[in-house]
């Protein structure tokens, strides 16, 4: 989920940041699963280019000053010291879950946001010689194959797959899976009673005429949800229908933006930004921020039968300067703490069996039963010419 700026998502930033001199540019634009501020959950989410210093972020009684505490256990000083972990720019962790892992272990985590997903594998890759940090979070199924390529990544399996994210695991050990999420066509209820007109349900029924100049996606090319989108069609369509049906979807007036935000929060008229098109690529987690104090349904929906799913992975960098606290984070990522606060920090879903997830997310955020794939090794052989393509047909 993220991605997700790409990134993915969605959220504006609820604590205070220093901005490095690093100043890096990201590519894309923010993709999401949810609108809902981070604020609401007390959470903390980068912004690109900017790092979380933990001294000054972190609650009273958590470390501070990069020390480390007093009280952390004696073995968790000795294995501690600094971690650099890079994440796209959807990246909200609840501030004391964050505490709370720093004081046990002894490890500094320093969090570094460098766009969408796309974007942030792409400068890990470009800086491979000399990485910028120690762990990453958020390189997703989509991308997978790209830093695998490449050797962004070392072997690591946590003891702590078994709770989970061995159900989603990419097959290389390379990558441990965290969360995953469905990006799906969402719907804006209220339009269509409003309008009297039936939804669509079928990405066929988004190309019928009744439908023209109602959709918004975002592009393949610099967005993660809307490359994930772009291969569900690839999925649904095969590799000889899905350019026509691109075709089809332009003839009826699909409107294409940057990223997320543009399509969701300025043309979708089912969010704040009350737009004028009732149907958006966005997450199947998205309607429950749609649903206000007091209401009793949620006013947007996702069409379940669009869905592509996404699976968000943590890894080891090669040439981390602490490779062994970088597995420890890893582990953190995994553990029931980190897992529990996903829904409501980064709108997606825990690979952990064992989270029960919000009220609201049962009701209105059902996962997709069947929603489409395709091999990590098709996207690596493909995912340039698709792309290629697609951009050929809808921008050239």
């Amino acid at each position: 989920m993220r991605i997700l700026g790409i990134t993915r998502r969605r959220l504006k930033t609820a604590a205070i940041v220093t901005v490095t001199g690093l100043a890096l540019a990201a590519c894309g634009s923010t993709a999401a699963t949810g609108s809902a501020p981070s604020s609401a959950s007390g959470g903390w989410v980068a912004e690109p280019g900017q790092t979380r210093v933990t001294a000054s972020e972190a609650p009273a009684g958590s470390v501070g000053s990069g020390a480390q505490d007093s009280s952390a256990p004696e073995g968790a000083q000795a294995a501690g010291g600094a971690v650099t972990l890079i994440t796209h720019d959807s990246f909200n962790v609840d501030k004391q879950v964050l505490a709370d892992f720093e004081k046990s272990s002894g490890i500094t985590v320093t969090l570094l946001a460098q766009g969408d997903a796309g974007a942030m594998t792409n400068k890990l890759v470009l800086t491979k010689d000399s990485p910028l940090g120690d762990a990453v979070y958020g390189i997703d199924n989509t991308f997978a194959s790209r830093a695998l390529d490449a050797g962004i990544l070392q072997p690591y399996t946590s003891p702590a797959t078994a709770g989970g994210s061995d159900a989603f695991a990419s097959g290389d050990d390379r990558l441990t899976a965290v969360d995953y999420g469905d990006v799906c066509v969402n719907v804006d209820h209220t339009w269509f009673t409003d309008h009297k007109m039936a939804e669509p349900a079928t990405f066929e029924d988004l190309t019928k005429t009744e439908y023209k100049d109602l959709l918004v996606v975002e592009s393949p090319a610099t967005s993660s949800p809307g490359l994930a989108f772009l291969l569900g069609t690839v999925a649904h369509f095969g590799p000889d229908g899905w350019l026509n049906y691109w075709q089809e979807l332009k003839d009826n007036g699909v409107k294409v933006t940057a990223g997320w935000e543009d399509a969701y929060s300025v043309d979708f008229s089912g969010s704040s930004g009350k737009g004028a098109r009732p149907l958006v690529v966005s997450y199947a987690s998205s309607p429950p921020y749609e649903v206000a104090d007091g209401m009793t349904s949620a006013p947007t929906g996702a069409l379940l039968d669009t869905c592509f799913r996404q699976v968000e992975y943590a890894g080891v960098l090669t040439g981390a300067k602490n490779p062994a606290a970088a597995q420890k984070v890893v582990d953190w990522l995994l553990s029931d703490q980190f897992q529990a606060q996903i829904p409501e920090n980064m709108y997606v879903y825990p690979v952990d069996r064992t989270v029960k997830l919000p009220a609201a997310w049962e009701k209105y955020a059902p996962v997709a039963k069947d929603p489409a794939t395709v091999p990590a090794a098709d996207i690596s052989a493909n995912r340039e010419a698709w792309v290629g393509s697609w951009s050929d047909l809808m921008e050239g």
